[in-house]
């Protein structure tokens, strides 16, 4: 993997626009959003750091990416998520995280080494400026990545939510607020969302805007390593004098060298 970079901090993604609405006389909150430039960076990302992915899983990430954003609009501008969905068959990990402090999301998936489980399990952390950080766990059926989050909502926001394909890159999630009209928010299907803009009377609340964009750079992979043993160091290295090493956040792959590791940890 001679042609690695060096760095992908992808601060030139451009960023898509997410709109809020409140859905009057329904007394629920719609979140929208058009995800095709970020999923063309999104497939950029693979290309320049040689993932591939098997279709299923590729299709798993990019909808775990589109309800990350979806959920992280609807939610106060000074939380960042982190999700971890841990499959029991096949046993992968897919890991998402966004913020929308800095307005970007990025994700990857974990195929190796993956402790075997018997269910499906959503790990969920929420930090936020000024308070503690907020974990839950939350067991789903459905390999649907829509569904995963729709039974995190149930169990773990207390409150329902909805996540439909208006279109191929297009998507809609419904949340219900205080004194929701249910009978209608259980009824909503596709073709139902695909009206909304004729049927219901919209508010815009606001505009968000997100991009895909780790924000990992060669200082941040040599800070992890050196908050690794020496033990585990080695390892990497396995005797070379060079070695390759993937963030743990978006996947992307870095050379790296002892020398370069040397001087990251020389004091100033």
């Amino acid at each position: 993997m001679s042609n690695l970079p060096l760095s992908s901090h992808e601060t030139e993604n451009e960023p898509i626009e997410i709109r809020c609405y409140f859905v009057r006389q329904r007394n629920a909150l719609a979140v929208r959003g058009q995800f095709e430039t970020l999923y063309r960076d999104y497939y950029l990302h693979l290309m320049q750091h040689q993932i591939r992915h098997q279709p299923e899983w590729d299709q798993w990430l990019k909808d775990g990416l589109a309800a990350l954003v979806l959920h992280l609009a609807s939610r106060p501008r000074n939380e960042a998520t982190a999700w971890t969905l841990n499959l029991a068959s096949p046993a992968l990990n897919l890991f998402f995280t966004g913020s929308n402090r800095n307005e970007n999301v990025t994700g990857r998936i974990f195929s190796e080494n993956v402790r075997p489980t018997e269910r499906h399990l959503f790990f969920s952390q929420t930090t936020a400026d000024g308070l503690p950080t907020r974990q839950s766990t939350v067991e789903f059926e459905d390999l649907d990545l829509f569904f995963a989050v729709e039974a995190y909502y149930r169990q773990s926001e207390q409150r329902p939510a909805r996540i439909f394909r208006h279109d191929e890159e297009d998507f809609v999630m419904v949340t219900a607020q205080p004194d929701c009209d249910m009978p209608w928010f259980l009824t909503l299907d596709d073709e139902l969302i695909r009206g909304l803009d004729e049927t219901e009377e919209l508010s815009l609340l606001e505009r968000r805007f997100f991009r895909f964009d780790c924000g990992c750079d060669l200082d941040r992979i040599y800070a992890v390593i050196s908050s690794l043993s020496e033990p585990a160091v080695e390892e990497l290295f396995d005797g070379d004098d060079t070695a390759v090493a993937d963030c743990p956040r978006c996947g992307a792959h870095y050379r790296i060298d002892r020398k370069g590791l040397r001087e990251f940890r020389r004091p100033g």
